[in-house]
């Protein structure tokens, strides 16, 4: 019998089980599909942003190399090898979590896992043939999937959805991202760079609509730049797929259809969690209306020997909470009392300018009727930013108005996704404004701009605007 078993092996599954090992726990971890890595390591965050990276590379040779007095010709994409490239990165990411999972003496069950009773995991591999392993406790991971629309069919050739959009054999004429989210603007960006034309369709006022407002103005003014265009608070009523053409219809705020034709439809309203075969029932553990699985604070479920985290719990689905929820698990298994402070995990968009943000928006904090004051710095007034030619976007620092404690960061810009870990540190350690003011960093560099919005934020004593 094993101490535990992990179902699933994203980045909550398998960071649980490597964390359960290290801790000496006898542990396996249950996989259904032939890679590990889940979602985000083979078709997810890890194979989007090797695209992302590409297709800027492209878009920089062709839009700002001559500037930079770098004079190109016969500038074109090879679309093939972007995939290529993209691949060759998956497997090595992947190929990474086998090693880890042999260092650290991890038993791998390929084969779909499903519950027999709250302690028995039955493994079904894709010929048929089952197998019982039994664990003193469970830890279920099984992430999330690409959510739809009951009027959408989602064909995988026309009508696709994140999966599909990793392998196109060719750039979109025209693609229709179906959701303002970041998954779209992400995949959007990717083709966009590339020469397509790219639509979006929002049923809400704002792009990337959980984050602070502010982020989703400045970004919908840099993707305009690159070809984008926006429909928002649009509800699409129908997608119809005839050949090579799609047509989305959509509803605007004055109750007008709106049609929007393309060669490809790309459906990015969020994911769902996943527990499809998962037989949940047999082990006696709750689902929710909403279809994930329901935990306590300790993310225990109604069974106390099974635990479940990542997408499939509450919360934001990022692999960085997951994994910070696996770590929690082993170590609560163990008898230790760790903490995860869900308001400091922070939040990216890897779209150019990059988004980063942690902490309370600006809307949350009126809702909540907390004083606070605001400092922003814009790149424009980078001398880093102006030397690399990144001037879009801003910092902007929300600290509590009496006692200048930070309380939220977002920043649109070159690189946020680094920076954003500097506000992390802080607000784990609760510094104001002020403390941040006061460091010294290193000139010029991106990072000064936290800086300077912090100084604006406290007494309005930002230095270079």
């Amino acid at each position: 019998m094993y101490d535990v078993i992990v179902i699933g092996s994203g980045p909550g599954g398998y960071v649980a089980a490597i964390r359960c090992a290290q801790l000496g726990l006898k542990t396996a971890i249950v996989e259904k599909y032939p890679t590990l890595g889940g979602t985000c390591l083979n078709v997810g965050c890890i194979p989007s942003k090797a695209l992302l990276d590409s297709s800027e590379h492209y878009h920089n040779a062709a839009h700002t190399f001559e500037t930079h007095g770098i004079k190109l010709s016969n500038l074109k994409v090879d679309l093939k090898q972007m995939i290529t490239r993209k691949n060759d990165v998956v497997k090595q990411n992947t190929d990474g979590i086998d090693y880890l999972m042999k260092k650290n003496k991890i038993d791998v069950h390929q084969g779909v896992g499903s519950f027999v009773d709250k302690t028995t995991v039955k493994v079904t591999k894709d010929d048929g043939t089952t197998s019982d392993i039994q664990g003193k406790n469970i830890i279920i991971a099984t992430g999330s999937k690409p959510s739809t629309l009951p009027f959408i069919k989602i064909d995988k050739d026309r009508v696709i959805t994140s999966t599909e959009t990793l392998n196109l054999k060719e750039i979109p004429k025209h693609l229709v991202v179906i959701g303002g989210g970041v998954i779209g603007l992400e995949l959007g960006s990717v083709y966009a760079r590339l020469g397509a034309k790219v639509s979006v369709i929002e049923f809400m006022d704002s792009l990337i609509p959980t984050m602070d407002r502010t982020m989703g103005k400045e970004l919908q003014k840099s993707l305009k730049k690159i070809g984008f265009e926006f429909f928002l608070k649009h509800k699409v009523t129908s997608v119809e797929s005839k050949g090579k053409e799609v047509t989305v219809k959509a509803e605007n705020a004055k109750g007008e259809t709106v049609e929007v034709k393309g060669d490809y439809v790309l459906v990015s309203i969020g994911r769902r969690p996943y527990t499809d075969g998962l037989n949940t029932e047999a082990a006696g553990v709750k689902i929710t209306d909403r279809g994930q699985v329901e935990v306590n604070d300790h993310l225990q479920t109604n069974v106390p020997n099974i635990y479940a985290i990542g997408d499939v719990v509450k919360g934001a689905m990022l692999a960085h909470k997951a994994e910070e929820e696996g770590v929690f698990v082993a170590e609560t298994i163990l008898g230790q009392k760790p903490h995860i402070n869900y308001n400091l995990i922070p939040g990216v968009v890897y779209t150019w300018p990059e988004v980063a943000a942690v902490g309370y928006t600006e809307e949350q904090l009126k809702e909540k009727g907390i004083k606070y004051k605001a400092g922003k710095f814009p790149f424009m007034a980078s001398g880093r930013a102006r030397a690399s030619m990144d001037t879009d976007g801003l910092v902007k620092v929300l600290a509590d108005a009496e006692t200048d404690e930070i309380l939220g960061v977002h920043m649109i810009g070159p690189r946020t996704a680094d920076m954003i870990a500097e506000a992390v540190v802080a607000m784990e350690y609760r510094a104001s404004a002020e403390d941040i003011a006061r460091m010294s960093h290193a000139h010029p560099t991106y990072t000064e701009a936290f800086k300077e919005a912090c100084l604006a934020a406290t007494d309005n004593r930002a230095l270079h605007i």
